[in-house]
């Protein structure tokens, strides 16, 4: 069955997918990284066959199988919510290898999607009472089950950062703000691949080309009243936008901004020490 994604994957990926595969429809048995095709039951034969069928269409894995891997933690993924992404690893890593964090820290993820960066923090801060929010109930409904899956509390909203309702609805203040929110242009549709374009929530990916920064702005904004003396923001960025985002931060009054880069050294991280003043 593993040659029926021959001419759609190369063979390293195919024998990666393969092994997925069976991974996820023998679960429990020992030894099955080595079997063939004959030695799978009927029932995981067909469960292997409608996989094969949605990954020959170029559907993400992850969605083949429900779920993705995220800082050593298991994710439920649906379309409904962006797949996790290595960089966005790569920002929760950095916050909680250089976060001083004390007992009653607060933290909130905006535009959480699968609850990802909220329940990670959660899961490797015990101190701080995460929050995170989103405007898809459906993204909630994921993240949800995956803050209980992985054994840790996060207090859910649903709301629209872009609205200026949401700073009256999210209690209290944040020593930390902690977001990847929608950055891809229109225009750069056609460099992205079909398994992305076809299968991801597009509202969670792209921003029109006339307002790139929408998301920063209305994050910028919230910041000002929502964000506690002394606080941080943590925020992944467009690399082709990071200089631009910076300066939107610091023509709205934040102070000492500095762009971080990924491990591909693009400029991939906005971190944000404080805002001058919450007056």
């Amino acid at each position: 069955m593993e040659t029926a994604l021959s001419g759609i994957y190369s063979k390293e990926e195919m024998r990666l997918l393969w092994n997925i595969i069976i991974d996820n429809v023998c679960k429990g048995k020992t030894g099955r990284f080595l079997w063939r095709d004959e030695d799978l039951t009927c029932l995981e034969t067909g469960r292997a066959i409608r996989m094969i069928s949605r990954l020959k269409k170029r559907e993400p894995i992850q969605y083949v199988i429900g779920e993705s891997l995220f800082y050593g933690l298991r994710f439920k993924v649906n379309p409904s919510v962006l797949i996790p992404r290595p960089e966005t690893e790569e920002l929760a890593d950095y916050i909680i290898k250089n976060l001083l964090c004390r007992p009653g820290f607060r933290i909130l993820d905006i535009g959480t999607g699968s609850g990802c960066l909220a329940v990670t923090l959660a899961k490797f801060l015990p101190m701080a009472e995460v929050s995170a929010l989103d405007i898809s109930e459906e993204a909630l409904k994921v993240a949800r089950k995956n803050a209980g899956r992985n054994g840790v509390h996060v207090d859910f909203f649903q709301a629209d950062i872009l609205s200026s309702e949401t700073e009256r609805n999210i209690p209290g203040q944040f020593d930390l703000i902690v977001s990847n929110p929608p950055y891809v242009m229109e225009s750069e549709k056609a460099d992205m691949a079909a398994n992305v374009l076809n299968y991801e929530p597009p509202e969670a990916l792209f921003v029109p080309n006339w307002a790139p920064l929408l998301f920063y702005s209305a994050i910028a904004r919230f910041a000002k009243r929502k964000l506690a003396p002394r606080g941080a923001l943590f925020l992944e960025l467009n690399a082709r936008l990071a200089k631009a985002c910076a300066e939107l931060f610091a023509k709205a009054g934040y102070k000492d901004c500095y762009i971080l880069r990924d491990l591909s050294d693009k400029e991939r991280f906005l971190k944000i020490n404080a805002y001058e003043s919450n007056d």
